[in-house]
């Protein structure tokens, strides 16, 4: 995940920021990213198009790069680090990731950016990953949630309709399971695999402020809206609901049951969209077949159908001790708004912030699932990247137990109150 920030609209700040510098005072912003053009073509692609962009409106600022691979790149942030030498504008990862860098005051707070040209921009709940202590440290440029996708060829067979309620829901792992049909694709050897299906339950169950006050430890993981959720996991299990052997799969294999039309559904991120629309080793006929829904609600629940899970992807920080701080924080907002428009059709990232579809030339489950983005009442950070490591390790493999039915529910929650109370 990463992280980003901005003020006042771009076009409207461009005048004052060359009155301001004149002709002769050059400025060079240092940007360190990951989208080598051999490793994300289409992103290195669309960072370049910004910055060019950028540079032709700002004659007098010179955006220089660094471009790593993934990992290259974390290991040359933290040596930066060390001797306190970050880029002015760089990738970051929120949360767990993003604290050492925050504690060690090397990245500038940018609340500035959301209160200015970039108030309301941002989908619900997609900067909170990048709060520490009342303060934002970054803000995203990608965003992942999780629909529900399906068949929609399995549905017609079976005369089945897209679930609205749980108890509809249900009825169709009924129906598809008693003809033979295994509903849904699930690999969870991996555990966010499952993690997914518990998070939506406690979500429709208990609401979106549940499971957040029970990691904060405002709350309690022992509340019955969280037990209740563990409980209709194994439900689902006992319904048969999910593939055979789905503990022992990977997310991989799990996920090539419904590529290959041996399930009807399958829970998981929009990072598997381009899977759906633009892959070409996929064959167009099966991309016609999918379709998404929303989680659905229970009707005992507080939850809402427009709340999804899902989490914030990378951004950009801007460093603490930048010697062109102000300059940077004009190209981090410019970055953002050019990235929103165009991420979708050149990269297939669906951004953090809001798009306008009304005049998008995109494939229709991009233009639905954006316009069920701005929608969205709530975002709630996927449950490993809210907890601190250890905890995270607890819910992990908690999960698999729940689903392979090694602990009871009221065990489950026992579990992870004891390893939220030791706070680490």
């Amino acid at each position: 995940m990463l992280v980003l920030g901005g003020c006042s609209h771009p076009e409207e700040r461009a005048g004052a920021l060359e009155v301001r510098h004149g002709d002769t005072d050059k400025v060079t912003i240092k940007m360190m990213h990951l989208w080598p053009q051999d490793v994300s073509a289409q992103q290195y692609k669309l960072v370049n198009e910004i910055i060019d962009q950028y540079q032709t409106q700002h004659p007098h600022v010179t955006i220089q790069q660094e471009v790593l691979e993934n990992e290259q790149y974390k290991n040359k942030l933290k040596i930066l680090s060390a001797s306190n030498e970050l880029p002015d504008v760089g990738v970051t990862w929120a949360a767990g990731f993003m604290d050492p860098y925050v504690k060690g005051e090397l990245f500038a707070p940018l609340d500035d950016l959301l209160s200015g040209g970039l108030k309301d921009k941002f989908f619900p709940g997609t900067t909170d990953a990048y709060a520490v202590d009342g303060k934002t440290y970054g803000l995203p440029i990608e965003l992942n949630i999780s629909p529900v996708y399906y068949n929609k060829a399995i549905f017609e067979k079976y005369n089945l309709e897209v679930p609205q309620t749980y108890d509809q829901f249900l009825s169709i792992v009924e129906k598809l399971s008693s003809n033979g049909v295994t509903p849904i694709a699930l690999g969870n050897k991996d555990r966010w695999t499952g993690s997914l299906w518990y998070m939506y339950l406690a979500d429709r169950l208990g609401g979106l402020e549940t499971m957040k006050k029970a990691i904060d430890r405002s709350g309690t993981f022992e509340d019955p809206a969280l037990i209740q959720a563990a409980a209709e996991i194994q439900r689902l299990v006992d319904m048969n609901a999910f593939n055979k052997g789905f503990n022992g799969l990977s997310n991989d294999e799990g996920k090539s049951e419904f590529m290959n039309e041996k399930t009807a559904m399958y829970l998981t991120g929009t990072w598997e969209i381009p899977n759906f629309t633009s892959n070409p080793e996929v064959p167009q006929q099966f991309k016609d077949k999918v379709g998404f829904f929303k989680f659905p609600t229970l009707d005992s629940g507080k939850g809402d159908i427009n709340s999804w899970v899902g989490g914030p992807g990378v951004g950009l920080f801007i460093a603490e001790n930048s010697k062109v701080k102000e300059e940077a924080k004009e190209f981090v907002e410019y970055f953002i708004d050019k990235w929103g428009a165009s991420s979708v059709s050149t990269a297939g990232v669906i951004p953090a912030t809001k798009v306008d579809t009304s005049s998008s030339d995109l494939p229709q489950i991009y233009i639905d699932l954006l316009d069920e983005l701005g929608n969205a009442s709530n975002l709630t950070l996927f449950a490993d990247v809210q907890m601190k490591p250890n905890a995270a390790q607890t819910h992990l493999n908690m999960i698999q137990a729940l689903f392979g039915k090694a602990i009871t529910p009221e065990q489950f929650v026992k579990e992870h109150e004891a390893a939220l109370e030791k706070g680490y």
